[in-house]
């Protein structure tokens, strides 16, 4: 019997590859004779991160739709024929036993072709408000795995797993690297940590509430760990003190977790499965800058079951500074918006969503 064959097609941001390389990891675990293929969009990170992973990729010449009125929809048409087409050749060639799409518009013209061929595919959305790509979707694969309850709004209830989204594993026992991350980032284990996550590239809204209460960190004589993310580098690395330090980026996610004591973070889908793990008392700033919205809903799934602080950019000026002093003065409040958060934490949601492909691979076989 020849190899079992997965074509996995996500991208755009890491929120759909790292997913999409994460499932392909534990398939590989399972099967290691298995044979794989991506498939992205040509001009976009997937191309660069997919084979940095390991794996194969094939591009299509595919972009998403502009909401607004552009001249660079008037190519879409030509750019989903040509998709398509390709779609066909590289499926024809591959001859997958399953394909897999988390999301991106590239996922969309692969899923649809297969799913046209009778190739059994699985879709995994990652957000509590489903992307445009699996939507459209949703009435051509056989199943869909999802991170949040609630998304029969979006897809057919009986096609639909609740298997939470794909996690570092590195991430599950962050409470026995105290003392390493203490002395990773040579802090002071006698005071409180802050760590403030903006994302890889920063968020200019986060990074401003910073830089304004740093005074406010100070007098409550606060560590802060204060990743702003690599456009913003320039602009407040002098801001480094010996209770603030700042980085670009935290290549040890898990000993920035390790060592905070409280969280401010974006919502992104994948930040809010991680920070479920973590079980740390987080304030969510979502970006108001993302499609139909999601990262406030994502925040608003987790807020609205006490788990978390939940504080629009609109509101910040108003409302940062007594909330934040209030959670940080009240220890029970910390410790409830900890254990509630880790309540909702999905830790074998990868393992959880390679058992549905399985199920699949008995109805192509």
């Amino acid at each position: 019997m020849r190899p079992y064959r997965f074509i996995i097609s996500g991208g755009g941001t890491g929120g759909h590859i790292y997913p999409a390389v994460a499932i392909a990891n534990e398939l590989k675990l399972r099967f290691p004779n298995a044979e794989f293929l991506f498939v992205g969009a040509k001009d976009r990170m997937e191309m660069e991160k997919v084979p940095q992973a390991g794996y194969k990729i094939e591009g299509l010449w595919i972009s998403g739709l502009q909401r607004s009125l552009s001249a660079k929809n008037l190519a879409f048409p030509i750019k989903l024929v040509s998709s398509l087409l390709k779609s066909g050749k590289i499926l024809k060639k591959f001859k997958p036993d399953v394909a897999i799409g988390t999301g991106g518009y590239a996922s969309a013209p692969l899923l649809k072709v297969a799913s046209n061929k009778g190739i059994p595919c699985l879709i995994q959305e990652q957000n509590s408000h489903a992307g445009i790509t699996n939507k459209w979707l949703a009435g051509k694969v056989q199943k869909i795995c999802v991170a949040y309850e609630g998304m029969e709004r979006f897809f057919p209830r009986e096609k639909m797993v609740i298997t939470g989204n794909p996690v570092r594993q590195d991430l599950l026992e962050i409470n026995s690297k105290r003392e390493e991350a203490i002395q990773f980032f040579k802090l002071n284990s006698d005071k409180k940590t802050l760590l403030v996550l903006g994302g890889s590239l920063g968020a200019r809204k986060i990074n401003e509430l910073i830089e304004k209460s740093l005074p406010l960190f100070a007098e409550h004589n606060l560590q802060v760990i204060w990743q702003c993310g690599k456009f913003y580098e320039a602009a407040y690395m002098q801001k480094t003190t010996n209770l603030v330090q700042i980085h670009a980026f935290l290549n040890r996610m898990d000993l920035a977790y390790a060592a905070a004591d409280m969280i401010i973070s974006r919502a992104g889908a994948l930040s809010v499965s991680e920070l479920c793990l973590v079980g740390k008392p987080v304030v969510f700033i979502p970006s108001p800058n993302v499609a139909e919205d999601h990262q406030t809903k994502n925040a608003l799934a987790i807020s609205e079951k006490q788990a978390a602080l939940l504080l629009k950019e609109s509101e910040l000026d108003e409302r940062f500074k007594t909330e934040f002093v209030a959670l940080l003065h009240s220890e029970e409040k910390q410790r409830m918006l900890g254990e509630n958060i880790k309540k909702l934490a999905r830790p074998n949601a990868t393992k959880a969503i390679v058992a549905e492909i399985e199920t699949l691979l008995k109805i192509s076989t």
